[in-house]
């Protein structure tokens, strides 16, 4: 018989957060911003990073307390660390030159990295992160059964013809 399954890594755990949070963030644009059904968001690669690095950091929380927090406080928790997240993010993307958003044409912003308007949308977005992403991710086992018993794995190699 095979060895037992593996958790996914950290690393792999951090793509699913910035797929999901890159994913989610064009789905938001387009259709509560620009309320187009043409897909036309625009975003960054950077975000990816942002997603994946928030994605892990909320992880931790989640591990840490839901056992000992009912989900409206950890999700409150969540809302403030994605705030948080998004401002020191914000201020050094920004230092380069390269944050992708800017809120300076929201009432309630600070600097233009992050606003007031959006609370609702990142906790509904945390409470989705922790109930569908978050606790399917840390599910995820990787398994041996993919390789071949017996025949060794192709090697490639680029070759001169």
């Amino acid at each position: 018989m095979g060895s037992a399954a593996e958790p996914l890594s950290r690393l792999g755990r951090g793509y699913i957060y910035a797929i999901h949070g890159y994913f989610s963030e064009m789905l938001f644009t387009t259709f509560v911003l620009d309320q187009a059904w043409t897909f036309r968001a625009a975003t960054s690669l950077l975000s990816l990073v942002v997603y994946g690095t928030c994605g892990l950091a909320l992880e931790r929380i989640y591990l840490r307390l839901r056992e000992k927090w009912c989900l409206l406080t950890r999700c409150l928790v969540y809302t403030l660390c994605i705030y948080l997240w998004e401002f020191s993010t914000g201020s050094v993307l920004r230092l380069f030159g390269a944050c992708p958003w800017d809120y300076s044409g929201f009432r309630y912003h600070l600097l233009g990295l992050v606003t007031l308007e959006y609370g609702l949308f990142w906790f509904v977005g945390s409470l989705l992160l922790e109930k569908l992403v978050i606790c399917n991710a840390l599910r995820l086992r990787l398994d041996e059964a993919w390789k071949p018993k017996d025949k060794p794995f192709p090697k490639f190699a680029l070759t001169e013809d």
